[in-house]
């Protein structure tokens, strides 16, 4: 009575291994095709082309390794600044040490980030082979090898944010002084663009590397953290200053949110949507960054918290980047929220990205009372 059942079941997985078989052969004959031209060249022709394939190779290898290793990623990295301990608000002068001023949190933890992307890994985004892609298809359109491009990106994003309101709002007294050089250079330097290679096509000619301008930033970050230890430099920390600095940060978070959202609601195709893994890791490297200097946010504007009593916000709002960190699936899905196959990644990040956000205008409405 079994044998029917039986039979059916052979039949179709008898079908499935002669379509892998057929889908293996049409993706390698092209580089048997080629094998077979090579093998019966002379050495003129082989040499050179062995050689590039040799260079070819080792650059894949390179770039892998590369896009898979994780250098330094630890989601409790604020937590060895021990900023707890700090007592005084950036830019404070230091009780009993004439001429030495508290350095500032956020310059020192936007550097370490920009060094955990640049130094400590490689910049994915504008490696040769990551700008080529996979045979002419962005790798960000594929489901291979481009997280950690992503994570980066969303780093960066913080970053980015971070040094803009260095300049316009932190770094100087508002409308009396004019802008930090330091914290202008800084952020220019993160303006620059995320892909640039040594060499481009448009305009045509060697380049510098996007990597080279964010270390200049580093540097940048330091000599205004040196200054301002120094009481040379200003930090204005305001309570207005702090209101328009976690504003901004609520608003580009929030942009983020709508982005998972359109994703999430519009491309339901789980574990086969190849920009979902994009769109999470992008979301969790700006939460990874913004947690850190929240943190250091925290520290800059001691004075402020405490006198506004908002330590029991900010321990919630730590709380919340933490538990969004948690999340590290193995494999992005997209799924739709009512399946019970596939799950749905991006609707669950969406919703701690939603919790920091709502944490954030929290504390915002606090001060602007």
């Amino acid at each position: 009575m079994l044998d029917p059942i039986v039979n059916f079941f052979t039949r179709i997985f008898h079908a499935l291994g002669r379509g892998i078989g057929l889908l293996v052969a049409w993706i390698m004959w092209p580089f048997l095709a080629a094998g077979r031209w090579y093998a019966r060249r002379g050495w003129l022709i082989k040499g050179p082309i062995g050689i590039f394939l040799l260079v070819l190779a080792g650059l894949y290898i390179y770039f892998v390794w590369n896009s898979q290793s994780w250098t330094g990623f630890d989601v409790n990295y604020a937590t060895a600044y021990e900023f707890n301990q700090r007592n005084n608000s950036a830019g404070a002068e230091v009780a009993d040490t004439a001429g030495t001023c508290s350095r500032s949190a956020i310059a020192d933890v936007t550097a370490d980030l920009i060094d955990l992307n640049v130094n400590q890994n490689a910049w994915i985004s504008s490696m040769l082979l990551y700008k080529l892609g996979l045979f002419g298809i962005d790798w960000d359109h594929t489901p291979f090898l481009d997280n950690k491009a992503s994570f980066q990106r969303g780093i960066n994003q913080a970053v980015r944010r971070t040094t803009v309101e260095l300049v316009d709002t932190l770094g100087r007294v508002r409308g009396t002084s004019q802008v930090d050089q330091n914290l202008q250079d800084a952020r220019g330097n993160m303006q620059f663009d995320e892909e640039t290679w040594y060499f481009g096509l448009n305009p045509f000619g060697p380049k510098t590397p996007t990597p080279s301008f964010y270390r200049s930033a580093i540097r940048d970050l330091a000599n205004f953290n040196d200054r301002l230890g120094s009481c040379d430099a200003t930090f204005d920390g305001r309570a207005d200053n702090l209101l328009t600095f976690i504003d901004r940060i609520a608003n580009d978070i929030g942009s983020t949110s709508d982005i998972l959202r359109e994703r999430s609601e519009n491309y339901n195709r789980g574990w086969f949507d190849t920009r979902a893994d994009d769109r999470f890791w992008f979301s969790f490297g700006q939460l990874y960054g913004y947690y850190g200097i929240m943190r250091a946010a925290r520290a800059d504007f001691h004075d402020i918290v405490q006198s506004r009593g908002l330590a029991p916000l900010w321990d919630r709002l730590d709380d919340q980047f933490e538990a969004a960190l948690l999340l590290q699936p193995l494999i992005i899905s997209n799924g739709r929220e009512a399946g019970w196959i596939m799950p749905t990644h991006l609707a669950t990040m969406g919703f701690y990205v939603l919790r920091v956000r709502t944490n954030l205008t929290e504390i915002r409405d606090v001060l602007d009372r």
